[in-house]
Formats: structure tokens, C-alpha cells, sequence
């Protein structure tokens, strides 16, 4: 599976994080440890789970490893496919290389790993529940993503999803036009006329534009619909009841997307009220991180002096 982001936006990732968390080196490895050793390191996951950017680790230890370190280069090797499936004391990943680099990098790796790996284990969980639920236009339901996303992990998080088995919904504000309730209240005028308050807000937008609105009671369909130029409609918080009767009410005008407090317990019953799409912010601010270690093998010298002042 290709990543969704690119080698300059993980490199970015990983140097701040890096910036963080050993701002001015570390300390008890270069004290520690010899710069000639070198060491062999295993990845391994403590729970079952769903793999997602496992160039992770590869990026860290890149940052870490001087090229001019007597221990030579580090070398990250059988680094699992995107969106396999793992169980406890699996393999993600082995590390070869200097062993000052490896544990610099170490907590780094494991964290941003973690979390992705979390992210798309949630989503396997989620889809699985979807089944083979179908929308009122026969389509497969899809389990789409929002932005509640963690700051600066965004990239890492929506590729996630996606080595899930989810969906992306849009990446950022300037991707799509979703209207909410607080747009709507800015919008409207004093008649308080969505219809025509659309339609002039979308006649500033490119041709290419995708735009939603967000309705939270039945009763808002029709006005929003009758503008012409709404191409999928949210229904908020809607009851199993009021989501059946509100994808009979748009009736293929749109694409019905359904969302708010959706949990692994529910979703399949939404999935089958006939909607195209179920957001779930729980993919990634509820995902938490999966346990992984690494785990040192071998450490070598590479010289028989220490070469540390």
C-alpha cells in the first residue's frame, strides 16, 4: 500500500519529533555507549493489530545515523506491508546499525508507529462491523475519517485510516466545503432562507468544489436539497428512525452521510439504515496507541578503541 503523504511530510514528522524529545542529544547513550558499537534491534507488536506506516521506523533511524559514525550506516530491513495483519510477538520490522542512532531513535519510532498501528487497528475494527451493509443506491458503506485528528500527525493518522480498510474524509479546510450549524447561522440572512443563501455562497466556489451541508433534524432536508447544488448531506446525530426516513427524503439527490457519537457498538446499525458514508472521529481521537517494543539483539564494536573523547 503507498503512503498517502509524502517522504518530505514524514521526514518533517519525524524532526520535530525528534526536536522534542532529544533537543540537544542524548545523553546516555553518548555516554555511555561506544560510537563504534553497533547493534541489531527487533520491532515487535505485544497485541494483534493492523499495520500502518511502517516507513516510520525506517525515517527515524535515517534521522538518527550520522553518515560519518565509525559504526557505519543503519539498515532497516523486513519492514511489514501497510495494512497486513499482525498478532502478538510478530515481527514489524528489524534494525541494523549504529547502536547510539538506534537508541536515539527508539521511543520516537515506537511512538509514531504506535499510534498509526492504533488508528488502523480501530478502523479494521469499525469496518468489520459495517460488514457488507449497503446504501440505499447499492453501494458499500464506507467508514470515513474527520479532522479530529492529532496536531501535526494528520498525514500519519488519515493514511492510517485508510490501511484500515476506511476512507479519507476531506484532509484539511481547503479541500471541500462542509457547511455546519455555525456556518449556516453566519450565513443566513434575516429572512433566515437557507435555499437561496446556498446557492449564492456556492456560486463563489471553483466548479471542482465538493460541498456538504449538515442538517440535524428532518425537517432541514428539503430546504438545503432544493438548492441545486449540495452534493452530500450530513445527518447529525439523527435517530435510526429519522436517519431510514431522511435517506428516503433525499432519495439519490445526494450522498447521505451519517455522523455524530457513531461507537463500534452502533455502527453497524447505522450502517444499514441506507446511508452512503458513517464518519467516525473516534478513528483517531479515540484510537489511543498499540503496544510495541524493540527489543536489542546484538550489540558489536566495530573497533577495538573507543574513539570518544
Amino acid at each position: 500500500m503507498t503512503a498517502a503523504y509524502t517522504p518530505q511530510v514524514l521526514r518533517a514528522v519525524v524532526d520535530r519529533a525528534l526536536a522534542e524529545d532529544a533537543p540537544f542529544g542524548d545523553l546516555t547513550s553518548d555516554a555511555f555507549v561506544p560510537a563504534t558499537a553497533r547493534a541489531r534491534a527487533v520491532v515487535r507488536t505485544r497485541e494483534a493489530c493492523v499495520v500502518a506506516c511502517g516507513d516510520v521506523v525506517a525515517a527515524v533511524m535515517t534521522a538518527c545515523s550520522d553518515p560519518a559514525s565509525p559504526a557505519g550506516a543503519v539498515r532497516v530491513t523486513d519492514v511489514v506491508p501497510d495494512g497486513e495483519r499482525l498478532a502478538p510477538g510478530d515481527v514489524l520490522a528489524v534494525v541494523e546499525g549504529p547502536a547510539r542512532a538506534v537508541l536515539r531513535g527508539e521511543r520516537v519510532a515506537l511512538n509514531l508507529l504506535a499510534r498509526a498501528v492504533a488508528v488502523a487497528t480501530r478502523t479494521a475494527a469499525y469496518v468489520a462491523a459495517v460488514g457488507d451493509a449497503v446504501s440505499a443506491s447499492g453501494r458499500p458503506v464506507r467508514v470515513v475519517d474527520t479532522r479530529k485528528t492529532t496536531p501535526g500527525l494528520r498525514a500519519l493518522e488519515k493514511h492510517a485510516v485508510t490501511c484500515g480498510g476506511g476512507f479519507n474524509h476531506r484532509y484539511s479546510l481547503s479541500d471541500a466545503v462542509m457547511v455546519k450549524d455555525n456556518h449556516l447561522a453566519a450565513l443566513l440572512g434575516a429572512d433566515g432562507e437557507v435555499t437561496s443563501a446556498l446557492r449564492a455562497a456556492a456560486a463563489r466556489l471553483p466548479h471542482t468544489t465538493h460541498l456538504e451541508v449538515e442538517v440535524d433534524r428532518l425537517d432541514q432536508i428539503e430546504p438545503v436539497l432544493a438548492s441545486g447544488v449540495v452534493g452530500t448531506l450530513m445527518l447529525d446525530n439523527f435517530s435510526l428512525e429519522d436517519l431510514r426516513a431522511g435517506v428516503t427524503l433525499v432519495a439519490g439527490r445526494a450522498l447521505v452521510e451519517a455522523s455524530g457519537g457513531v461507537t463500534l457498538e452502533t455502527i453497524g446499525a447505522i450502517a444499514r439504515t441506507g446511508v452512503d458514508l458513517v464518519s467516525v472521529g473516534a478513528l483517531t481521537h479515540g484510537a489511543g496507541s498499540v503496544d510495541l517494543g524493540l527489543d536489542m539483539e546484538l550489540a558489536t564494536s566495530t573497533a577495538a578503541a573507543d574513539p570518544r573523547p
